[in-house]
């Protein structure tokens, strides 16, 4: 599996290349990042390593031993020991396992190392592989409908314990 590392401000060619790559995938089943995302992504890159060292949300990489990067996991909006979790996967590693494994680390690491309690996540309704991914980890639905983009999607939510 890959490494689980903290985004850091080397990480962002990788970053980037991951991103560029897997744009098409991705806009299958989440909202495109849009042609600005990647026009000023150094700029945005440093805003995420601020907003990190802030406290306001704690963004993760998962590594593979060449480097590359072959996934993101992040806790957004951390307030009140609760945040938001958002993962995206590369098309080279969907299927086996990646996402579940990312998810289940995090969930620790959010509880030992962050001191949260509560994880929400969002899915659209039919991004069933997410939905897969978050049912296995533990996450409940909700009950609570959302829109992303214009897409109908679910919430789901976790309690964490030490």
């Amino acid at each position: 599996m890959p490494e689980l590392q903290r985004l850091r401000a080397d990480h962002g060619p990788a970053l980037l290349a991951f991103e560029r790559e897997n744009r098409a995938y991705f806009a299958e089943s989440v909202p495109d990042r849009g042609d600005d995302y990647f026009a000023h992504f150094d700029q945005r890159h440093a805003e995420l390593l601020s907003e990190q060292a802030a406290g306001l949300h704690h963004f993760y990489l998962l590594v593979d031993s060449d480097g590359r990067v072959q996934g993101r996991v992040n806790l957004v909006d951390v307030a009140d020991g609760a945040a938001e979790l958002g993962f995206r996967i590369a098309r080279s590693a969907v299927g086996r396992g990646v996402a579940t494994s990312a998810v289940r680390r995090i969930c620790d690491l959010a509880a030992r190392e962050l001191g949260l309690t509560l994880l929400r996540a969002g899915a659209a309704l039919d991004n069933h592989a997410s939905q897969a991914v978050l049912t296995r980890t533990g996450f409940v639905r909700t009950g609570q409908e959302v829109t992303a983009d214009g897409r109908p999607g679910t919430t789901f939510a976790k309690r964490l314990e030490v």
